[in-house]
């Protein structure tokens, strides 16, 4: 089933102002980024996505296998080769962080490295996309395509969004 499209964006906006004698000073500071992708597996092109609301218990964490266990929106199973737009939302409402890496066994390396760790606090998201021309980031089967998700800490449970956007060659 083709994808018939998606897009990553993100986009930050502040604003320093001042007091002078004349008026206020404003210097206004922005950064956006976005990516448009068409259906396919080359550069700047997508074929698979996947997305769910997850909830771990407290002290707990999970795998997300990003090559052949994931089922997307219709009950199809979900394999990616590469990761072309990632976005993982910790929920407001959490108490305890979402530690995004860090997989015990065959971690996926290709954002994180092997051992590395994302803190996301409650209410802290992380967006990720491959550029235009880029093939995106590599999921290798069976020995790196696990991207860990755990519970920050104890006593209550955390809720997270993930969405993932790639190829399957």
């Amino acid at each position: 089933m083709p994808l018939s499209g998606a897009s990553i964006a993100v986009s930050a906006y502040a604003e320093l102002s001042t007091t002078l004698d004349l008026g206020t000073g404003r210097a206004p500071q922005s950064l956006s980024r976005s990516v448009s992708l068409s259906s396919g597996t080359g550069p700047g092109q997508a074929d698979r996505v996947w997305s769910d609301r997850r909830t771990l218990a407290a002290s707990a964490n999970e795998d997300l296998d990003l090559a052949g266990v994931l089922l997307d929106a219709f009950g199809a199973t979900v394999t990616f080769a590469r990761i072309k737009g990632l976005v993982i939302a910790a929920a407001k409402d959490n108490a305890n962080s979402v530690i995004i890496g860090g997989a015990a066994s065959n971690p996926w390396p290709a954002l994180l490295g092997t051992t590395g760790t994302v803190t996301l606090r409650p209410g802290a998201f992380l967006a990720v996309g491959a550029g235009p021309a880029d093939a995106g980031y590599a999921v290798t089967a069976s020995t790196g395509d696990l991207l860990r998700v755990a519970n920050g800490g104890s006593g209550t449970p955390v809720t997270y969004d993930v969405l993932l956007i790639g190829t399957s060659a």
